[in-house]
Order: structure tokens, then sequence, then C-alpha cells
């Protein structure tokens, strides 16, 4: 069974559909990459599944039950976590209370929050940075400490929203050895929107593309990359050509 199923998922706002009869489902274990040029309608789906915003029309199924009306805290607790694009942290808590608030989740004791945010942060290389406060760290930091407090609410299933935008390569490749650590090791599936093609192309098992709402193209990233729709929407020659020398 899918642990995560969307049929025929349309959002819209007024007269524009951001998401426009998207249909596709997440096996158990799986991590899947969603792609697309600005504007596709990414975000606005992650949202949707999140139970941010309710979708117009369509229907999203989560380890078998229908949760196309619940709301985003319903969904944190049946086990859905998402980053965001920009993560804002609260000036007043450093990096361990952050990763606090996402065991609350699952306990109220303080102590147990406590133990099990420096557990993941330990897990996660970030241990030595705990008593920082999140907002003067470096972006890098940042992105894997959102990633470490989304984890602390112990998801089923990890939306994370471009969590390499605005890194450097050697950046890149720790948040990489992140999300792999994250699904090999901890056995949560993985979702991510990403714009980074190195980052999503090597690490996701599928792509789905996403081009003005609608789904255009589903497969393994290698058949996706050589997709003539795909390439014309989004990739470009360029990216093929490159990618194509780069495999030689």
């Amino acid at each position: 069974m899918a642990l995560l199923e969307v049929h025929n998922l349309v959002k819209a706002f007024g007269g524009l559909r951001a998401n426009d009869d998207v249909s596709f489902a997440v096996a158990p274990g799986e991590l899947l990459g969603l792609i697309g040029p600005n504007g596709a309608g990414k975000t606005t789906l992650f949202n949707c599944i999140a139970g941010m915003v309710p979708p117009t029309s369509g229907r999203i199924v989560f380890a078998g039950e229908d949760v196309t009306a619940l709301g985003a805290h319903e969904m944190a607790r049946r086990g859905l976590a998402r980053t965001f694009q920009v993560y804002v942290a609260s000036g007043d808590l450093n990096v361990l209370e952050n990763v606090m608030v996402g065991c609350f989740m699952r306990t109220r004791s303080q102590s147990q929050a406590r133990a099990r945010a420096e557990g993941i942060l330990d897990d996660l290389s970030l241990g030595s940075l705990k008593l920082n406060l999140v907002s003067e760290l470096p972006v890098a930091a940042q992105k894997r400490v959102t990633m470490a407090t989304a984890l602390a609410t112990s998801p089923r299933l990890l939306l994370l929203d471009e969590v390499a935008a605005g890194l450097n390569p050697s950046e890149i490749e720790d948040i990489m050895a992140g999300i792999r650590h994250i699904h090999a090791n901890l056995g949560i599936t993985v979702m991510l929107i990403e714009h980074v093609m190195e980052l999503v192309m090597n690490i996701s098992q599928r792509v789905i593309v996403l081009d003005y709402g609608r789904k255009i193209a589903e497969g393994p990233p290698r058949d996706v990359a050589q997709n003539p729709q795909v390439i014309k929407a989004y990739l470009g020659e360029r990216y093929v050509r490159e990618r194509a020398a780069d495999q030689k």
C-alpha cells in the first residue's frame, strides 16, 4: 500500500489553477523528487498535502486514510512533517530549544523532549551548535536545523522544500549526505522540491515534473532528464549536454 496517494488534485486561486489534476503515489521508504519551473505549483502541492491549504478538488490519502480535509496539526500528528524554503526561527530560542519544539509533538515531558532533541542534533552532527541562536547561524546550518526540527516530530513522511537553495557546492554535499542519512539510516520516506539538479537527480529514486500546475513527466531521474517535454519546459539543452558529459 502506498504511504501517500494524491488523486486528481486541483488547487485554484480564483481563475488560476496552481495545481491542475495532479495524481501520483509515494511508496513507503521512497525518496521522490519534485521539480519544475518557478510558478509550476510545487510548493502549493506541498501545502495541500501538509494540510496548510485545502485543495479545491481531488483527494489526498495518507497511510490508507482520507486526509483531504485535515489541517496541518492533524497531518503532523499522523506523521507528516515539512520544511520551508525560508526558515524563520525564533530569535529567543537556541538550536536545542528549536528542535525541542518539534519533540513536544510526541511528549509533554521537558526532559524527554530535551533528550530526544539532543539525540537528533548529535545524529545530524549539529550537537556542537545546540546552544547557538539559530538566527545567528550560517544559512547552511539553519537549513540543517530546520530538518532536525521536522525530524523531532517523528515523521513517517518528510517533505523538504528547497533545502539546498543558496548553498555552495560543499554545503550542498553536506545536505545531500544528511538527506541520504535520514532516508537510508532512519528509514523515513522523503519527498523533496529542489532546483539544484545535482542534488535531486543524484539522490532521487523517482522524479515528478510539474509545469503550469500539471504533471508532465514521472519516472527514474535518467528517463526524466531525457524527456523532450521536460527539457523544453525546464532543464534546457545545456543541462542535458553537461550531464551527458559528466556521465562519460
